[in-house]
């Protein structure tokens, strides 16, 4: 099992890259926050949400300490969210999206892939009797809305649910459609993969999601 280190954490995050950019001064601080963060929300820190909460006290202590060294609150929010989904790359997904095998693997490798990576905090509802061109699923219960709504930081959590949006958002083939999410106030989100015939090129319109 990884450490809740914040070194580590902040290594394997997804502000790996903006982290060291920023002063040592600041940078102790993350770390202190991270540390603080960590111990409020050790009932959370199993195996399973290691990457999830790496993402959620960095994003956290990040937003807090740069405003305690001076940003605006929209300055900080703007750096964090940016830098976050700089850091997404979805050229891979993409790829894997113009072969007819992704929506079969797609049903078989996210809830796998899921059952490792939740840990306490999180329930999902599958569905197994989609038909072929169709993914779908709900997750009612998220770790992003637990510890960030009881902070008054839901701002977050709809940045985070924006990642989803630039990972699978303009996908070959396939419409990702998503009508509300826990963090943006919803009862439930939904995720729902569409998948289209290559021979319609794009003669579909894509779905405008949250």
């Amino acid at each position: 099992m990884k450490k809740y280190e914040p070194k580590e954490m902040v290594a394997s995050s997804r502000y790996q890259k903006f982290f060291p950019t920023l002063p040592d001064d600041i940078q102790n601080d993350i770390y202190t926050r991270m540390t603080q963060l960590i111990e409020e929300e050790k009932a959370y820190c199993d195996k399973g949400n290691y990457e999830h909460i790496t993402q959620i006290v960095t994003s956290i202590a990040i937003y807090e300490v740069l405003q305690s060294h001076g940003k605006s609150e929209e300055e900080a929010f703007k750096i964090v969210s940016e830098e976050m989904w700089a850091f997404l790359d979805p050229t891979s997904m993409k790829k894997m999206a113009k072969y007819n095998f992704f929506l079969p693997l797609m049903k078989k490798v996210v809830p796998f892939g899921f059952s490792k990576r939740s840990g306490i905090g999180w329930r999902y509802t599958w569905h197994k009797d989609d038909p072929k061109d169709e993914f779908h699923f709900e997750c009612n219960e998220c770790l992003y809305q637990k510890i960030l709504s009881k902070r008054g930081l839901m701002k977050l959590g709809a940045m985070c649910c924006h990642a989803d949006i630039i990972n699978y958002g303009s996908l070959p083939y396939t419409d990702f459609i998503r009508t509300k999410t826990l963090c943006q106030g919803g009862d439930y989100c939904d995720f729902r993969f569409i998948r289209h015939s290559t021979e319609a090129g794009d003669g579909w319109e894509r779905t405008k999601s949250i």
